[in-house]
């Protein structure tokens, strides 16, 4: 254990990234099954209405922003010999969404619409909890491991790899394994039974590769015990809205946390409503819609190197605006497709220029701006000689999900209004041409947003290092 070197040495071997990186398949897998699955099950399946799904989603999220800083705020004031801050929370987090995501995909559907509502309501909160129960410490775990400006992106890169083979994980493989057209069901993704297999296995997964990063972290907790704030603030709420208030306030945390928001809001969008507008609008099967997407997701793991190397050379904030308009771009592409929707459909060929234009865009978005927020906390050592790291990550989950659970909520009004029928096969044509305009033109605006909140941003690998620096100094003089 004396050789482990990590925290304020500026690297780890890549071995143990790849360990700490695991756990966030568990946090994909667990993130990309209710984000792909759940709208299309709770309206197709169990015949819910779109307005009472978008409802119980929205009240989820909504509690789940509410929570993360909390979770977060914990986490930082947590002292365990034996779990050190976070290391409790993977195996409470992991062991609880894998048990309530079993139950959530096998509803009887005999029950009344009132009976599955308050049911679906009930296990996404059960969710979303040991979800924040998860993430958040595991999240601020990676902030602690190394405060090198680019070893940090690095970091984040590796776990981003990650996160996206759980996403594709779900989005390709369980799609086309466990949603096989049949004699029955020509569409696949109306076959109930297969929603109660892929519960089972996604929940082992999740399982497996929790406790997985539990046990392949957990030598480090000693070694992190030296490099955190000795001093640990009393648990109250007052101190917790105090913490919460500063990290809010600064302006530099606002705009990378509404840069962030507005990407994931695009990446809800497409998750909760993607399966209707490739089953419905493009009359696309569950092979060809996994092509699409794995392609997506497969230049997303792919471009993590490439985008560590152009943050490198041009810094982050450049990088994000990179991707940001890729991303952009993405959503103006498949606008055409809605356009010339009868000229499309059906093949996913055409989809491809889309996915590879989101794929790689949004690769960098899912790293840059975590990596991001752990230098913003290096201002916060140097005023007040503390780190949040778990309060910081809480707090920019808080900005996202409470947008997304409005968003998303509007959407299952939308579903609604432009008459979509789980009973009927084929919908009708205003029907799915609405679902594609409404997503991308909402998923379009919403990167546009995102890239107009990253202009208030100041910080360089320059300063940053400036900033460290300062620290060193400051804490050599006490010495």
């Amino acid at each position: 254990m004396n050789n482990i070197t990590l925290g304020k040495s500026n690297k780890i071997p890549i071995l143990d990234k790849i360990f700490y990186g695991i756990g966030n398949f568990s946090a994909g897998v667990s993130i990309q099954v209710i984000g792909t699955f759940l709208m299309f099950y709770c309206t197709a399946i169990l015949n819910i209405p779109g307005s009472l799904v978008g409802a119980a989603i929205s009240i989820s999220i909504a509690w789940d922003a509410i929570t993360d800083p909390l979770m977060g705020y914990i986490s930082d004031n947590t002292k365990s010999k034996f779990f050190g801050r976070r290391h409790l929370y993977l195996v409470i987090g992991g062991i609880g969404i894998a048990i309530f995501n079993l139950f959530l995909w096998n509803i009887s559907n005999y029950f009344s619409v009132a009976t599955k509502f308050i049911i679906i309501l009930i296990i996404i909160i059960a969710i979303k909890t040991f979800m924040t129960i998860f993430i958040t410490p595991y999240t601020a775990l990676g902030a602690e491991l190394s405060n090198d400006y680019n070893e940090r992106t690095s970091i984040q890169g590796i776990k981003t790899i990650f996160f996206l083979f759980g996403l594709i994980f779900v989005s390709v493989f369980l799609l086309y394994f466990f949603f096989q057209p049949s004699a029955e069901f020509p569409i696949g993704q109306l076959n109930p039974k297969a929603y109660s297999y892929m519960g089972l296995c996604s929940s082992i997964i999740i399982v497996i590769f929790s406790m997985a990063c539990f046990f392949f972290t957990k030598k480090y907790i000693p070694v992190l015990r030296l490099t955190e704030n000795q001093s640990v603030e009393k648990l109250s709420i007052r101190n917790s809205l105090v913490s919460f208030k500063s990290i809010i306030g600064d302006v530099i945390f606002r705009s990378i946390a509404l840069t962030y928001m507005f990407n994931n809001i695009a990446s809800a969008i497409f998750s909760n409503i993607g399966l209707h507008v490739f089953t419905y609008t493009f009359s696309l099967d569950n092979q060809q819609i996994a092509l699409i997407i794995g392609t997506q997701f497969a230049i997303s793991i792919i471009s993590q190197p490439v985008w560590t190397s152009i943050s490198k050379k041009i810094d982050k904030k450049p990088s994000i605006k990179l991707g940001l308009t890729l991303c952009i771009t993405a959503s103006a592409y498949f606008f055409a497709l809605v356009l010339f929707k009868n000229y499309t459909s059906g093949n996913a060929l055409y989809f491809l220029p889309f996915a590879a234009l989101a794929g790689f865009g949004t690769g960098g978005l899912f790293t840059l701006p975590l990596s991001m927020i752990a230098d913003i906390i290096d201002i916060e050592e140097l005023n007040t000689g503390k780190r949040s790291e778990g309060s910081y990550y809480g707090c920019l989950t808080l900005f996202y999900k409470f947008s997304q659970s409005i968003a998303l909520l509007l959407i299952g009004f939308i579903l609604d209004i432009i008459k979509f029928n789980s009973s009927l096969p084929v919908q009708s044509e205003d029907t799915v041409v609405t679902l594609g305009l409404v997503l991308s033109f909402a998923s379009g605006i919403s990167f546009i947003a995102a890239l107009l909140s990253l202009k208030r941003y100041s910080l360089n690998k320059s300063s940053v290092e400036d900033i460290q620096k300062q620290i060193v100094n400051r804490n050599a003089a006490k010495e």
